[in-house]
């Protein structure tokens, strides 16, 4: 198998917070100079940044953790808020593990929806961002507000895996291969050929775990009820570091909004444009990705 971060070090780091006791992440750690936090999205691991982490790590310490409810990492028990997978307590176990490496302050960036802890990252912890960007996605209640029957069935799995347990689990874990297959290529016009064998099957062996599969409609089910909670609560508060938009020209996102516009409501002054890929920016355009990162991140 391909070693997809050469250099690297993998770590498992336990970590424990106001929300949360001793959840145990695994992370990805390489390279040298200001840390540059890197968070993945749905269905995947923190392996999907392994085409731009290895030259980020040139000029940055760069960690790639696996979200908590994803890949290696802990599957925690949830409460009927679903609270344990709010991104409030996912944005606290990153500010915990960067400041168990020693980063009081980083930079971050996240596809997905790593993209909307970071959002909440930029929200409860100003203090710790200094620069944030997110991929391919729009703030998570403008998408519940505003979805059209068009956005609706490009994003029907929001609705799909927030229903209650263990109805989408069941239904995913009689065959969780087909449905990454099918859920990952329907969002790209490039189907699967663009992952690196060896990626996919460490997103594939992860997401045939059942406590991944729950962990995960646990996460939709957060961004469906306790995450909407606290976005209305936070109305009045912006973004106030630089954020970095980037989205895929040819993503369902793309299709259905104007995706820069929609963080101008939630940010001081966010700046990005449009990726020649689908939605897996990092992996299916990590030349055009790199350059942005390079652009906008300082080290």
């Amino acid at each position: 198998m391909t070693d997809l971060f050469p250099g690297f070090r993998e770590e498992r780091i336990t970590v424990s917070h106001s929300l949360a006791d001793n959840v145990t992440l695994k992370c990805r750690i390489g390279g040298n100079g200001p840390p540059l936090l890197l968070l993945h999205g749905y269905p995947q691991t923190g392996a999907m940044w392994h085409k731009v982490a290895g030259p980020l790590a040139r000029n940055f310490t760069v960690i790639c953790p696996d979200l908590r409810g994803y890949g290696a990492s802990d599957t925690p028990e949830t409460d009927a808020d679903h609270l344990p997978y709010s991104k409030r307590a996912v944005a606290a176990d990153m500010v915990a593990l960067m400041a168990q490496l020693g980063h009081d302050q980083f930079q971050v960036a996240g596809h997905d929806r790593g993209g909307r802890v970071t959002h909440r990252l930029c929200l409860d912890h100003p203090d710790a961002v200094i620069r944030a960007a997110v991929l391919d996605i729009i703030p998570t209640r403008t998408l519940f507000k505003t979805a059209t029957q068009a956005v609706a069935q490009a994003y029907y799995h929001w609705y799909f895996l927030a229903q209650p347990a263990p109805y989408p689990e069941t239904l995913i874990g009689a065959d969780p291969v087909y449905y990454f297959r099918h859920k990952a290529g329907g969002l790209s016009q490039s189907g699967l050929s663009f992952f690196d064998p060896t990626a996919q099957a460490e997103y594939e062996a992860a997401f045939s775990n059942p406590a991944v599969i729950h962990a995960s409609c646990e996460d939709y089910r957060a961004a469906a009820g306790i995450d909407l909670i606290h976005d209305e609560a936070d109305l009045d508060q912006k973004i106030t570091c630089p954020l970095l938009v980037l989205w895929g020209a040819k993503a369902p996102m793309h299709k259905h909004y104007d995706v820069l516009e929609t963080w101008r409501d939630r940010a001081v002054a966010p700046e990005g444009h449009a990726i020649e890929s689908g939605h897996f920016l990092a992996e299916e355009n990590p030349t055009d990705t790199l350059a942005a990162f390079k652009k906008f991140f300082k080290c």
